[in-house]
């Protein structure tokens, strides 16, 4: 969100970041100014039951091989919105970011897809309101799905857990459900067009622009490899405790160990401790940014991160993707689609089946050239920058009358 967040700031407009205050220092760290509202959600709580097995993996993939039927979509929602959707958009974040809008009257509510906070404070203020996607739009899709499985159904069969939930925080506000709130006017599309997934929603493609925070380079980094290099990074979320990760590091770092290559891994002293041994082509790292690491990689093994799988398409990395929570194995399909990776599941992996992909990702020209053809596709996409002008046009257009 920060690179567009500048370009609307450098556009002249005032832009106000808001989110939990234990956020406020990565906010303002990015030179953006911090709202806080609401208490802190806690999110690492819900993470850490899924990690104990108490909530089940979405498959996702039902997503690309037609339409999921009633029951899956369904499903969905009954599982998550009470346990996930409502916890990270507690009612004092809710709450505190309508009084946010009411008062400071903002034109425009541009908001992540798991924020719907942002949506009823849109409607609240009377600003047009569009989500930033990072991802493949697995919500924007289940969503249709769902509302069109819903109007086939009679009416005293037509259970929304979202809709209701939602339509329940609007009334606390004085307001009446729209479906808008579900989904915002239009969205920001950051995927280049092989990794999408289409929904029946105006979209404004953008390019991505890597932010990997505050950073300084190493002196290595500069430096060329003298063989080729390869990224390893299981991302923030493994690295502070709040991922899923099943990923024993210590059979990946095997798995690498004989391959004539450098492997750079982005390990935490915590990640460190748990290591019995570490292999001699192996160059442990607390935090390098991916931004200045990857465009002297020849290939990257990851979790399937949004950042990570975008960066890694900038700079036109090969991929090997163990994905395991929410739409990381999507992504790593889409991706192994395209000809630029491979997908390691995490349950099958071991040394041997790692090194096989690595070498091959590594070995075959043909990954780096549809590496180098998704890069081109995301390149084509108009830079933050140039989506200004779009997003004024389609803010006036959608901007309500205030109440």
């Amino acid at each position: 969100m920060v690179p567009l967040a500048w370009a609307l700031r450098a556009a002249g407009h005032e832009v106000r970041v808001a989110s939990q205050g234990a956020l406020a220092d990565t906010i303002t760290g990015a030179g953006l100014t911090a709202v806080p509202v609401g208490e802190d959600h806690g999110l690492e709580r819900v993470l850490a039951a899924k990690a104990e097995g108490s909530a089940p993996t979405i498959d996702f993939g039902a997503l690309r091989s037609g339409e999921p039927d009633f029951d899956w979509l369904l499903g969905f929602y009954t599982m998550l919105v009470p346990t996930f959707f409502a916890a990270v958009n507690n009612e004092s974040m809710v709450d505190d970011l309508v009084t946010l809008a009411r008062e400071w009257e903002p034109d425009l509510v541009v908001w992540e897809p798991l924020t719907w906070a942002g949506g009823v404070a849109a409607l609240a203020s009377g600003a047009a309101h569009a989500r930033l996607l990072w991802g493949p739009d697995v919500l924007g899709r289940t969503r249709e799905h769902f509302v069109r499985a819903l109007d086939r159904l009679p009416p005293e069969h037509r259970d929304d857990p979202l809709g209701e939930w939602l339509g329940w925080t609007l009334r606390r506000h004085g307001l009446d459900f729209d479906e808008s709130v579900t989904r915002g006017d239009w969205a920001i599309e950051q995927d280049p067009p092989s990794v999408r997934i289409a929904v029946g929603q105006h979209t404004v493609p953008m390019r991505y622009v890597p932010y990997n925070g505050p950073a300084v380079v190493p002196g290595w980094v500069r430096t060329p490899p003298a063989r080729p290099r390869v990224c390893v990074s299981l991302g923030v979320s493994a690295r502070n405790g709040m991922g899923t990760s099943t990923v024993s590091l210590g059979d990946l770092l095997d798995g690498l160990s004989d391959l004539d290559a450098e492997v750079v891994a982005t390990l935490n002293a915590g990640q460190r401790a748990g290591l019995t041994s570490v292999p001699g082509n192996v160059r442990l790292v607390e935090f390098v940014p991916l931004h200045a690491l990857l465009p002297s990689c020849s290939a990257i093994v990851h979790h399937g991160g949004a950042g990570t799988w975008g960066t890694a398409m900038r700079y036109a990395v090969p991929q090997v993707v163990v994905p395991e929570i929410w739409d990381a194995p999507l992504k790593a399909a889409m991706l192994a689609d395209t000809g630029a990776g491979l997908v390691q599941r995490a349950g099958e992996l071991t040394p041997g089946s790692l090194r096989a992909k690595v070498s091959r990702v590594l070995g075959e020209p043909s990954f780096a050239e549809a590496a180098r053809r998704l890069r081109d596709e995301q390149q084509a996409q108009p830079a933050p920058a140039a989506v200004v002008g779009e997003l004024e046009r389609l803010t006036s257009k959608y901007r309500r009358e205030r109440g």
